[in-house]
């Protein structure tokens, strides 16, 4: 079953007072081309980002976004230096002593002391950072693939209908293509006709002309082609892989046979039946512009 290139996920995780987020989004484009925005904090998983993604993708273009957000008491500590603040108790008890002062000491006596309290910058460990960034990574390009995949089943729907009509056309082409040898006998023998008026001629000379004609109007190469290239793009549908550049290939070689029936038929009704099995044949190109 094909995937479509055209994708979106998204996943928020909270680790500790921590906020990981990870955005992807893709549109259609001929190989894989990745675009990832890190905050500067994780640079160092630039590189291992973009593998989690190329092992689930293949082709399209991708942005991709990661953020992380820490509060205050998850990157840093406060550390109180005691030795410190009970210096400061001795000296404020000894200043009541002195003093007189028959108030008692209060928290709020000695916290203005800034210089007891010291912040210090908590180093994180990167293992287990990874560790966060990577499954919130996988849970977003789940969501991302999922996506794909629903946008693939549509295509393969269309798709699978517009070949049941490009296939229809080619069997009027064979009930019609015995016919082009006929009208073209009728014509070279009506113009015969006409300029020779009621002299004789040499019908044997026309019979040989007619199988020469015939030759090269026949398009049962052509269209035995096509009925192969349309059986190869089913099988190709079914596949559970990248197909993009194959069913390409296919539509070019599909449009190609279609000109040379057109370019060896001169019937009316046949050139009709082309002109339809082309714009079929356009609509089935522009569906698969959006296939992995």
């Amino acid at each position: 079953m094909p995937n479509s290139m055209t994708g979106y996920g998204r996943f928020i995780s909270t680790y500790d007072g921590m906020e990981i987020s990870f955005e992807i989004k893709s549109v259609n484009n001929r190989f894989l081309d990745t675009n990832i925005r890190v905050p500067r904090s994780a640079s160092q998983f630039e590189d291992k980002i973009k593998k989690l993604i190329s092992d689930r993708v293949s082709r399209g273009k991708i942005d991709a976004f990661l953020n992380i957000n820490r509060s205050e008491g998850s990157v840093s500590r406060i550390i109180l230096d005691e030795d410190l603040l009970l210096q400061y108790v001795k000296s404020l008890n000894r200043i009541n002593e002195l003093c007189g002062f028959s108030k008692p000491l209060e928290l709020s006596s000695v916290t203005r002391f800034g210089d007891i309290f010291t912040k210090e910058t908590v180093d994180e460990d990167e293992e287990e950072l990874w560790r966060r960034i990577s499954e919130t990574c996988e849970k977003a390009i789940e969501s991302f693939t999922e996506m794909r995949a629903a946008e693939g089943r549509n295509l393969y729907a269309d798709l699978t209908n517009k070949l049941d009509e490009l296939e229809n056309v080619v069997k009027d082409i064979d009930r019609l293509s015995p016919d082009a040898v006929n009208a073209y006998r009728e014509r070279l023998i009506s113009k015969i006709n006409e300029i020779l008026g009621n002299e004789s001629f040499d019908e044997q000379r026309v019979l040989t002309e007619v199988a020469i004609v015939s030759d090269k109007l026949a398009t049962d190469e052509e269209r035995t082609r096509l009925y192969s290239h349309i059986s190869q793009f089913r099988n190709l549908l079914t596949l559970d892989e990248p197909i993009g550049k194959k069913l390409d290939f296919l539509v070019q070689e599909m449009n190609r046979e279609v000109n040379t029936i057109g370019s060896k038929c001169q019937m009316l009704e046949i050139s009709k039946l082309v002109i339809e099995a082309k714009c079929t044949i356009e609509k089935i190109r522009e569906q698969i512009q959006n296939i992995e």
